[in-house]
């Protein structure tokens, strides 16, 4: 058998699948992509994760736009990050050309140009369908580990969701959150402490200032009303799986607020979703592109929660896939959960750069037919070393593989069929309305003003009857008690639930 032979024969035993899947590529051998060598990824293992890195220009946005096209094609929707704005032009077909044909007939499949079903959405100022969250939904564990709290200043954030809660005070966005902590070191200071216990000025006013930050990176935008669905990611459109590209090139500069959302977006998810089980798909994957900026700016807590509901969410039927420049920007225990790795090409420029070539390539299994970390120096644009999982759950053979072409198109739409793709969303009547309803602030504020007013009257020259005296220190005294009889709109159905599960979501930092 010859050598060639042998290697189609290695790749195939290695992707025996009795279920469906789908075709990245196909293997290259001593430089030269071979006919028959198709790469396969089994879409029962979709929901155990994914790695894709890879030097810059090296082609990996163009491979998790060709999982997303394939993933759709295949009846599964996905959410895709996209901070670099290459992505929208999933909406539109690509352009046949004679280099992509020949790709494509090496590779073993049929070019069919074709545009998706996509949903444009943004949490700033981007055109699409707004996400959105309010305070009361992240609950006091994901408000306190995002504004990076000691355990002091967690105790208050605590107290305040207890106080809220009791008294029926929506915390719908900052604002309200920043008003209740005015409150309990001011007007209702006395109250608290009856109740509570005595509540340090100074870890209100740290908490303030790291709220104020938080704004700073323009988080008043995602925290609100009205609060997205995550069911809504689960659309289809003609039998192929809806993509929702989440627009975010405008706050590559605010960290803080990316690793926010996304950290509140798996959770939500994880809250959301039942579990699933052995299922023969996933029911929704998420990409994550320049991944490093989830991580690098992460506190020790936040790394801790992210990889918690990692290992989780799979059970939920869900797979999340990180896209980044090399392996070592995601945190070990999250590489080690991940089970289909996507390498682009990385460069030699410098001893670090060698260094991580080296680590890299002991990330991945042992080939009869490679040299992993001379294969990682010389690979050229959209090829890749790739390796799975079997459905068996066992890795696939390492293969150099050259990639398929997306069969969308690989630029980006122009601000016609941006308008055009936005006017035509269902989503955007449900959910791009701006809705201020009366929450803590309001209620506070009134209940000041009521206060005052019901104090200059009892000030005003004149007889004064015991009647009335008693009826004013009453009603000082029993602030705390009043605030709870006031009539208004409950959080209802997710955010009951939310409730119920934030004693979830505090177990993970506790197991630590």
């Amino acid at each position: 058998m010859s050598k060639t032979a042998e290697f189609i024969n290695h790749l195939a035993e290695g992707q025996k699948y009795k279920k469906d899947s789908i075709i990245l590529g196909t293997g290259v051998l001593d430089g030269v992509p071979v006919t028959g060598a198709q790469i396969k990824i089994a879409l029962k293992t979709m929901n155990r994760h994914g790695l894709i890195a890879g030097a810059t220009g090296t082609g990996k946005t163009k491979t998790l736009q060709v999982i997303a096209e394939q993933l759709a094609l295949k009846g599964v929707p996905s959410v895709l990050m996209d901070l670099k704005g290459d992505l929208s032009g999933l909406a539109q077909p690509g352009t046949a050309n004679d280099f992509i044909k020949n790709r494509s007939e090496v590779i073993g499949v049929d070019y069919e140009p074709m545009g998706l079903p996509i949903e444009l959405m943004s949490i700033s100022d981007e055109k699409g369908v707004r996400l959105k969250a309010t305070v009361s939904e992240f609950g006091p564990v994901l408000i306190a580990q995002i504004l990076e709290l000691n355990d002091t200043q967690q105790g208050v954030i605590s107290l305040i969701f207890r106080y809220c809660d009791v008294n029926h005070l929506p915390l719908v966005d900052l604002k309200d959150l920043k008003r209740v902590l005015q409150f309990i070191t001011n007007e209702g200071k006395e109250a608290i402490q009856k109740e509570y216990g005595q509540v340090s000025s100074a870890s209100v006013n740290t908490i303030l200032r790291k709220i104020i930050e938080l704004e700073q990176q323009g988080a008043e935008r995602f925290f609100g009303e009205k609060s997205f669905e995550v069911e809504d990611f689960l659309r289809k459109k003609d039998g192929k799986g809806v993509i929702s590209v989440i627009r975010l090139t405008d706050i590559q500069s605010r960290p803080k607020l990316f690793s926010t959302f996304m950290l509140s977006l798996l959770s939500e998810i994880y809250e959301t979703f039942p579990e699933q089980g052995d299922a023969d798909q996933p029911k929704l994957c998420l990409f994550i592109d320049e991944a490093h900026l989830v991580f690098s700016n992460a506190s020790n807590d936040l790394l801790e929660k992210i990889e918690a509901i990692v290992k989780l969410i799979r059970s939920k039927g869900v797979g999340v896939y990180f896209c980044t420049q090399t392996p070592t920007d995601v945190p070990d225990n999250i590489l080690g959960q991940l089970g289909l790795k996507v390498q682009h090409a990385l460069r030699a420029f410098t001893a670090k750069d060698r260094k991580a070539i080296t680590k890299t390539a002991e990330n991945y299994p042992d080939s009869p037919y490679y040299e992993t970390s001379e294969v990682l120096t010389a690979m050229g644009i959209g090829e890749a070393l790739i390796t799975a999982l079997n459905e068996k759950g066992i890795p696939t053979p390492l293969a150099h593989t050259l990639v398929r072409a997306p069969i969308t198109r690989m630029d980006i739409l122009n601000e016609e069929e941006i308008d055009a793709v936005v006017e035509n969303s269902g989503l955007i009547y449900k959910y791009n309305q701006d809705l201020d309803r009366e929450s803590a602030f309001e209620l506070l504020e009134k209940k000041m003003t009521e206060l005052e007013e019901t104090q200059k009257k009892a000030e005003l020259p004149g007889p004064k009857s015991s009647t009335r005296t008693t009826k004013r220190t009453a009603e000082d005294a029993s602030l705390f008690e009043e605030l709870s009889k006031n009539t208004m709109v409950r959080q209802l159905g997710r955010t009951i639930f939310r409730e119920l599960t934030r004693g979830i979501l505090g177990s993970f930092s506790r197991k630590r």
